[in-house]
């Protein structure tokens, strides 16, 4: 499990346009990861939309924001827009970084055996250490997204 004052796991995953995102390149910068369940889910729609109304604090204290879920280059891609993010969408296809964040839910939707994203925020510091780290009961529940931000425009 990735702990506060721990390094941040290094990864690399596809953005909706299917280029290649690491966590280095944003060395020198705030990263919140909000991984997300699912694209177009109430709670997710929500929970990105929240960020979104917060990229103007966080652009002014060089923090970023990276969703990450399971879903498809593709389906991150329709989500984005719909909601117009300004924020990178990231691809977990196989489940790696949901994994190294200890950020996993089975059974989704009562799904059995389906591995997603839980609702878990990072939030790693400008020398990629972990200062924050937030996990819900379930994906249902939302985390405060005013004190996420406040916190990380503090780093």
């Amino acid at each position: 499990m990735v702990n506060i004052g721990d390094t941040a796991p290094a990864f690399t995953l596809k953005t909706t346009d299917k280029s290649d995102v690491s966590l280095s390149d944003y060395s020198g910068q705030t990263v919140i990861l909000a991984f997300y369940p699912g694209a177009f889910t109430g709670v997710c729609d929500k929970e990105m939309c929240a960020f979104q109304d917060n990229m103007g604090k966080l652009n002014q204290s060089n923090s970023i924001v990276l969703g990450i879920s399971v879903d498809s280059p593709w389906a991150n891609a329709e989500f984005a827009r719909k909601y117009n993010l300004e924020f990178s969408l990231l691809s977990d296809l196989d489940r790696d970084v949901v994994k190294a964040y200890d950020a996993t839910f089975t059974g989704l939707g009562g799904i059995d055996g389906y591995v997603s994203a839980n609702r878990v925020v990072i939030v790693i510091d400008k020398n990629g250490i972990v200062q924050h780290r937030w996990v819900a009961e379930n994906p249902g529940v939302e985390p405060d997204y005013d004190s996420i931000v406040d916190f990380a425009s503090t780093l």
